[in-house]
């Protein structure tokens, strides 16, 4: 039998009924600075996404989620919903998990890519006049 998932001793059923102020609570400093602003109106990219985040497990929303704020934690009432973030390029879908709980959004989708080189062309170098040209 698998572990139950507890957030500093709480399940995610427990998180679920606790009000923003007490999730705060169990929350680092950082984390709760960031979501204060948001309390305050001065992210409104944020706001509007938990916003959609609240709708959506209402049932009122039915588009994917798409969030430029890769800066947002993720809060109790996100597991289960799939969020579309942006990694500077597109939008990956992430399937939010209680182990995610306090992680932010963007930790989940990375930014850059492996760089893959092709092969020298004509006029890249002097050494590459002696590469075969196919």
């Amino acid at each position: 039998m698998p572990k139950e998932f507890r957030y500093r001793g709480y399940s995610v059923e427990q998180l679920n009924n606790l009000s923003f102020e007490s999730i705060l609570n169990l929350l680092t400093s950082r984390q709760r600075r960031s979501l204060n602003r948001v309390n305050k109106g001065l992210s409104p990219d944020k706001k509007r996404l938990l916003e959609k985040v609240r709708a959506a497990k209402e049932g009122k929303y039915n588009k994917p989620i798409k969030t430029h704020a890769r800066d947002m934690i993720i809060l109790p009432y996100m597991v289960g919903l799939t969020i579309h973030i942006h990694n500077g390029k597109e939008f990956v879908p992430v399937e939010i998990k209680p182990e995610m709980i306090g992680h932010y959004l963007g930790e989940y989708v990375i930014t850059n890519k492996k760089v893959v080189h092709g092969e020298p062309g004509v006029g890249a170098s002097k050494s590459s006049l002696y590469v075969p040209l196919k």
